[in-house]
């Protein structure tokens, strides 16, 4: 009987991925990680994430993790070694000047693709895993940020160029105003897997597949301290709202809540099939 059953499953599953196409590939973005406490959320949360969702690439966004400001040669390494197969970046990106020692280096690493011509690093990336691959675009918005390159039109040259490689492509859109990144959104709809948004650091709560197959959220949230202010120290931020005087911005401590996105794409069209939020409080765990 129970032979049998295990049977039945094995069938169940075969005849679930022929009729989807094949085998799907499963994508979790985790995002904006901010500081220590963000790097301690991300290390405590990966071995759940990898139990429960098994998934093919894990992608991150690294702007934040060096004390809220950029990234170093040795928090990479260790995302990396800890199962994150790719990291993005932002505005953030020149902050920690450690970068410069090791982004041309590093291929599954990337910055805004529209900064200037020239810029070190690279905008775009092909990951390969277990013999599947996963192109990832980093972007950044123009409104309330300096202004770059349009995005629109990088992002319209990159996808012709990678789709040539593969199907399979997730854009990290990194941007302030919610308007510049929906429309990114529409504009993507049916060209790449899935448009997500960073930078804000709070979790939307409009996932969602747009018609022609492209998944999209606004803002996928932050990894960090849960009881600061966008991860930063409250006083200092209530300060600076109060008064309007020069403040440093530090990192706040205390108890950490982790935001990401599981995606699962179909293998042969590259478009999406499901987007979930994830997110977890370091005392309470919760999924929507």
């Amino acid at each position: 009987m129970a032979q049998q059953k295990v049977a039945n499953t094995a069938t169940f599953c075969i005849l679930y991925y022929l009729i989807r196409g094949g085998i799907v590939i499963k994508v979790v973005f985790i995002g904006d990680i901010v500081g220590s406490v963000g790097r301690k959320a991300v290390k405590e949360m990966l071995p759940i994430i990898k139990k429960k969702w098994s998934p093919d690439f894990i992608i991150a966004n690294g702007e934040n993790a060096a004390a809220g400001r950029g990234i170093t040669k040795q928090i990479a390494k260790d995302l990396f070694e800890q199962g994150i197969h790719g990291i993005t970046m932002g505005n953030h990106t020149w902050d920690n000047k450690d970068i410069f020692d090791f982004i041309d280096e590093e291929s599954r690493m990337v910055r805004p693709a529209n900064f200037p011509e020239g810029t070190p690093g690279r905008g775009a990336a092909v990951l390969k895993s277990e013999g599947k691959e996963l192109a990832i675009i980093n972007l950044q918005g123009r409104t309330f940020l300096p202004p770059l390159d349009c995005p629109f039109a990088k992002a319209e040259v990159l996808v012709k160029q990678i789709t040539k490689k593969t199907k399979h492509i997730l854009v990290d859109f990194h941007a302030e105003a919610t308007s510049e990144k929906i429309a990114m959104g529409w504009h993507l709809d049916g060209k790449v897997s899935a448009v997500v948004g960073t930078h804000t650091h709070v979790q939307s709560h409009d996932e969602r597949i747009l018609p022609l197959g492209t998944a999209y959220i606004t803002d996928v949230g932050m990894v960090g301290p849960r009881d600061g202010i966008l991860g930063m120290e409250r006083s200092a931020v209530l300060q600076k709202f109060r008064t309007q005087l020069p403040v440093r911005f530090n990192v706040d401590e205390g108890k950490w809540h982790f935001h990401a996105v599981f995606i699962e794409l179909h293998p042969q069209s590259g478009l999406s099939q499901r987007i979930e939020l994830i997110r977890s409080y370091e005392d309470q765990f919760i999924m929507e």
